[in-house]
């Protein structure tokens, strides 16, 4: 645990939902404010478009692409996402974006990952809302890859054969650049409450 900016001893940090219309400016703002007031990290939602408003404003900025940005045009604060979304990318590509996104600001990446469940985002942008169980499934695999990916000892290569996903010989480069801060955590739901 760190301390605040006020000497309180918690970690504080500000929260943005860009879908709600701002733009990369914008947020780059939002979030050299959170380093010069000593806050401990920033982060975004990852979504795609606006939720129940009618005005969407500029549009949302991709999540990823935004986090890259500020990992070049800040140097303490940590940056995240709260929560990427499993349906909008596939494991392994998403374990190179966020382990490039790593380096590109010396370890200061955090990836909050989620089942997704905005199905009017899903169906703008044509990316496929399996049921919640699935989704569940889908994630629980994904978490095991992201894990295999980045502890896979340095010249072996990855392998995964799940009922969503299917890597062979992935050769687990790059990996993120800071040390793992501990092992993944999933709520497990019994298949009541995923077939919700």
């Amino acid at each position: 645990m760190g301390r605040g900016p006020y000497g309180v001893g918690m970690d504080l940090r500000v929260f943005t939902e860009p879908q709600q219309g701002a733009t990369y400016d914008q947020l780059l703002r939002v979030a050299r404010a959170t380093e010069d007031l000593g806050f401990d990290a920033f982060f975004r939602s990852d979504h795609l478009m606006s939720i129940g408003g009618t005005d969407p404003g500029p549009g949302s900025t991709e999540a990823w692409a935004t986090l890259a940005g500020l990992a070049r045009d800040t140097s303490t604060i940590r940056l995240g996402t709260m929560v990427s979304s499993a349906t909008f990318r596939l494991p392994g590509m998403l374990a190179l974006t966020v382990a490039t996104v790593d380096a590109m600001s010396g370890g200061r990446v955090e990836l909050g990952l989620g089942g997704g469940w905005y199905e009017a985002e899903h169906t703008a942008f044509g990316v496929p809302l399996p049921p919640v169980g699935e989704r569940f499934d889908r994630l629980e695999e994904q978490l095991r890859i992201l894990t295999g990916l980045w502890t896979t000892p340095p010249g072996e290569s990855f392998s995964f054969d799940g009922a969503h996903y299917t890597l062979s010989g992935h050769p687990a480069l790059p990996r993120p650049v800071q040390q793992r801060r501990g092992e993944p955590v999933i709520l497990r739901l019994s298949r009541r409450q995923r077939r919700c």
